[in-house]
């Protein structure tokens, strides 16, 4: 199995268009990272170099503590699984499984028990003498990543595997990926544009945007705690609500929020941040996720913001509310059985309601950095 260590890695094409700038990441033997970003940001572009199908414009790949920025892919013990499944239409499952072993030379006695094993592993068996025009996407997938872990390779690379994949069958598959991670042995480095996809499966997520790594921590701390703006409108569906706000403080040198002329009083560990950081009064972008806002009503003497429902979705346990707040759109996550019993069919278009919100569960960025203050 392997560690892999990326020093200032970078990729500029021909053309001059850098793709990706000052990668620096370091990966434990056997874990679980997933690149994650838009489209253009550059995660797959990275994968490639790691993989040996993209040159290294600048900075060092190691892996296992070996210099690996001029060896051919075929010698970096490294397989992956791609989007399109690239499998061979002429040659049934089990022979597109054995292919890259046949290669090597493997004996057919060992040939034919790991194909088998990997087939056990993947519940694909019973489909080894079929053609893959005759499987499924997923059934093909499965056929993908089989003749990828057949090599048992240091270091195993997915690149969107499923994406071509509808819903239900993404759904499956990522359990299968996970089961999968912990029978055998090896590290995993997976590209996804999908978040979620992202957030179940890596130990680690790292963030991208443009070509720069935005955050690199595991899928709670970047919940939880995004470093900027991209990252907490990324991370999270549906995507946190974002509002233009000032950060002021009292006389007795509090700090409070203003939105839409009402004050948010901040949290004691949020004021002892903010005072340890030295954050001075400014215009701030305040972040709250859909799920940590709750309706109250209109008298209510707390802080809370007034609007009108535009939209209800309903969900079926939860209601996705959209409403406009003095020209501000917003997303309320409710649990349906939290509601009262008239309001569980939904809220009617234009509706008046109030909301409120828990200002410890908020995230706090300078309006100008795009960075967390906290």
């Amino acid at each position: 199995m392997a560690s892999l260590s990326l020093r200032n890695i970078k990729k500029v094409y021909d053309n001059k268009v850098t793709a990706v700038d000052d990668f620096n990441l370091e990966i434990k033997d056997k874990e679980f990272v997933v690149f994650v970003g838009p489209s253009g940001c550059g995660k797959s572009t990275t994968l490639r170099m790691i993989a040996g199908l993209e040159e290294i414009s600048g900075g060092e790949l190691y892996i296992d503590d070996k210099l690996v920025n001029s060896i051919a892919p075929k010698d970096r013990d490294i397989a992956m699984v791609f989007q399109n499944y690239a499998l061979y239409p002429h040659m049934t499952v089990y022979e597109n499984m054995a292919f890259a072993l046949k290669l090597r030379k493997v004996p057919k006695k060992e040939i034919d028990q790991k194909v088998r094993e990997a087939a056990e592993i993947l519940g694909i068996t019973e489909y080894l003498q079929r053609k893959p025009k005759a499987l499924s996407g997923g059934q093909r997938q499965r056929v993908a990543i089989g003749r990828a872990i057949v090599r048992a390779p240091k270091v195993m690379l997915m690149d969107e595997p499923l994406s071509n994949l509808d819903a239900k069958l993404r759904n499956q598959m990522r359990a299968e990926i996970i089961k999968l991670r912990h029978r055998i042995d090896t590290t995993f480095i997976y590209v996804t544009h999908d978040q979620t996809e992202a957030m179940t499966l890596g130990d680690r997520i790292v963030i991208m945007k443009d070509g720069f790594i935005q955050q690199i921590g595991t899928p709670q701390e970047v919940f939880n705690h995004p470093d900027n703006l991209f990252v907490a409108g990324f991370i999270g569906s549906p995507q946190m609500n974002f509002f233009d706000a000032e950060l002021k403080r009292n006389a007795d040198g509090k700090y409070f929020v203003r939105i839409k002329d009402v004050d948010f009083v901040l949290s004691d560990e949020q004021q002892e941040k903010l005072k340890e950081n030295g954050v001075e009064p400014q215009a701030i972008v305040l972040g709250i996720r859909p799920e940590h806002i709750s309706l109250c009503d209109a008298s209510d003497p707390e802080p809370h913001i007034d609007a009108v429902v535009d939209v209800c979705e309903m969900m079926g346990s939860s209601m996705h509310l959209h409403v406009n707040a003095g020209d501000k759109d917003v997303v309320i996550v409710l649990q349906t059985v939290d509601l009262p019993v008239e309001k569980r069919s939904g809220f009617a278009y234009g509706e008046p309601i109030s909301f409120r919100f828990d200002t410890i569960l908020s995230h706090l960025f300078g309006a100008e950095t795009q960075k967390n203050l906290i």
